[in-house]
């Protein structure tokens, strides 16, 4: 415990400061010349993107009677929905107490106590679900100490996902038209929140979703992961698995690589998840000449400066900057083989679910031990039926 626990008066006129971010367009090499882009510049905005879904998740909260005026809050977050609630606690007037891991950057620690949060941190991953796991247990007990606090629970919140429907009629307001939409997945709550919206006006609409390397989301095997605000340990039921077309595995060599050319080339850049997105959505606009592709950028580059723009934090780490990929790996399925760079997967299902008769040896049927186990790599590669025409990889 850090901080003392104290109750902000309130003041919603902050409320008027969310969201109108600006939109940007993105031309340079992600390694290699592309048309170009669009990208939603989240960390300009007030509380970063998700302020969105944190104002979204409490005012639901309190609408229904789940969070009385001037309880605490308190929740689990690797740093940006930090930001998002202290934002919405100042806003409407509820403490915030946040549970991080001591890998949490200095600079972040600093940022969410000067903004009044009561920061508490725990010092080792959890021998199952990492550092997620050990961070909701700890969550769990000060939930047990602080009566009638609410956990607004991000992964499993609905509110979350309703938090970005501002955040989709901002991208159908600024563009005429829109083929692609490359989503960073954490939470699932942004994906979710504006896919839908956005292909009532543009039906056709592609979602191509950028995961961690180790990261469980999308079917892969959890394994320590470099990259924070993007992947997660656990699998988030906002995810809207059938919502996407396709899905990319990113690794942090690639994501740094990517937002130092953005710094470098367009200026705008930020951290893990914006790297890994640009690196995607460039990718996307290469092989798909013609085709009007968009992304959102969560946060800017300032959290990151002592990781993905230290030389040093990439030399410990053993990130070879000098060598980026130019095209990802296909695989069939996503548990056909671990994805320990950039990869590519047409195939997307929930790895809750039964086993998927498209995986490689899967038959559809129900498996009583759980989701299908990761399997041997295979030959060729066994596309999901797509509802939409897609142009096939050139470079």
């Amino acid at each position: 415990m850090t901080t003392a626990l104290r109750r902000p008066t309130g003041n919603r006129e902050l409320l008027g400061l969310l969201g109108r971010t600006p939109l940007a367009r993105v031309t340079t090499d992600l390694p290699c010349p592309h048309p170009g882009f669009w990208a939603k510049l989240e960390g300009l905005g007030a509380g970063g993107m998700k302020a969105r879904a944190a104002v979204s998740m409490l005012l639901g909260a309190r609408e229904r009677g789940e969070l009385p005026p001037g309880a605490p809050v308190v929740e689990s977050t690797s740093g940006t929905l930090g930001i998002g609630l202290a934002f919405a606690g100042q806003a409407l007037g509820h403490p915030v107490v946040l549970v991080g891991d001591t890998e949490l950057e200095p600079s972040m620690r600093r940022l969410l106590r000067t903004y009044g949060v009561r920061l508490e941190l725990v010092d080792r991953p959890a021998a199952e679900g990492g550092w997620q796991a050990a961070r909701l247990s700890r969550l769990r007990r000060l939930l047990a100490e602080l009566p009638g606090a609410y956990w607004p629970d991000q992964y499993n919140n609905p509110d979350n996902v309703a938090g970005y429907a501002s955040l989709a009629a901002e991208l159908a307001a600024a563009l005429d038209h829109l083929d692609i939409l490359v989503c960073s997945v954490g939470t699932g709550g942004h994906s979710a929140g504006v896919i839908g919206p956005l292909r009532r006006h543009w039906p056709h609409l592609r979602l191509i979703g950028v995961d961690a390397t180790g990261s469980t989301i999308f079917g892969q095997p959890a394994r320590a992961r470099l990259m924070r605000g993007l992947g997660s340990s656990i699998h988030p039921r906002n995810v809207a698995y059938d919502a996407f077309d396709e899905v990319h595995w990113v690794g942090p060599a690639e994501s740094a690589d990517a937002c130092r050319r953005l710094a470098t080339g367009n200026f705008v850049s930020g951290g893990w998840s914006t790297g890994a997105a640009a690196l995607v959505a460039a990718w996307a606009a290469r092989v798909h000449p013609g085709a009007v592709v968009a992304t959102v950028f969560p946060d800017g580059p300032q959290r990151y400066l002592h990781s993905v723009y230290d030389d040093d934090f990439a030399a410990a780490h053993g990130l070879d900057l000098t060598r980026a990929a130019t095209r990802p790996v296909e695989i069939p399925h996503p548990r056909a083989a671990e994805a320990t760079g950039w990869t590519r997967c047409r195939t997307v299902a929930d790895p809750l679910a039964p086993c998927d008769p498209l995986a490689p040896g899967g038959d559809g049927s129900p498996d009583p031990t759980g989701p299908c186990p990761l399997r041997a790599p295979t030959a060729t590669a066994a596309p999901r039926p797509d509802r939409r025409t897609t142009r096939e990889e050139t470079p």
